[in-house]
């Protein structure tokens, strides 16, 4: 994920976005959105955590391929809509946990978001990252901390992102259903690809594969 949004660069070969390796990085983050397996909250309003999302300002007259052509501004909440942050809130199954507290979208979260419990925190994190409409969504073990409902919620609002078109996703998971609708899986074994293909394809060819997907399937 580091390699993706271009926090290192590679020892050899090249990753390509929209099929360029030299894209400025600031240009490449813009569109993508990253929902940790620990998600980062910041001391404040529920409504300033969501609202982070947001695009920063396009700064007047600039290239639109030039890195410094964007300005991030303090005031976040200048760029984005109440409409915008209830809808993401909506999306990502948080809206109603929200309106239900004394202060709505008013709640301080607390230093690192310790006022909400870890399924909360990781709903209002994957709720920054639908606000910003990403090209490149990364989900890193993104439903850790989710609870079976929230879980398969998260599950079809990701199957609806993917089927729109508008957004490329790429995941990292250990629960085979959060992955098993992707137009590909990449299967590892020992640090190594070892398959590659749709669930149905890897059900069919993998042993590895299938071993784990089952063993997912028992009851607990």
């Amino acid at each position: 994920m580091s390699l993706i949004e271009r926090f290192y660069e590679p020892d050899s070969g090249c990753i390509l976005v929209d099929n360029e390796a030299d894209r400025p990085a600031a240009l490449v983050r813009e569109d993508i959105a990253w929902v940790q397996q620990e998600p980062v909250l910041f001391y404040g309003t529920i409504r300033f955590n969501v609202s982070l999302g947001a695009r920063p300002k396009p700064r007047a007259g600039g290239a639109n391929n030039d890195e410094n052509s964007w300005v991030e501004d303090p005031d976040w909440e200048r760029y984005v809509t109440e409409e915008d942050i209830i809808e993401a809130c909506k999306a990502a199954n948080i809206h109603d946990t929200i309106v239900g507290l004394p202060n709505g979208y008013d709640t301080l979260v607390g230093a690192k978001g310790s006022q909400l419990s870890g399924g909360q925190r990781a709903r209002l994190a994957f709720a920054r990252a639908l606000l910003r409409k990403p090209r490149l969504l990364l989900l890193d073990e993104s439903t850790a901390a989710l609870d079976a409902e929230s879980e398969q919620i998260f599950e079809r609002t990701v199957d609806k992102i993917r089927k729109d078109g508008k957004t490329t996703i790429i995941a990292i998971a250990h629960r085979i259903r959060t992955i098993q609708n992707a137009d590909r899986i990449l299967f590892f074994s020992k640090g190594q690809i070892s398959a590659s293909g749709k669930h149905a394809e890897l059900m069919a060819v993998n042993n590895d594969y299938r071993a784990m997907v089952l063993h997912q399937q028992l009851p607990v």
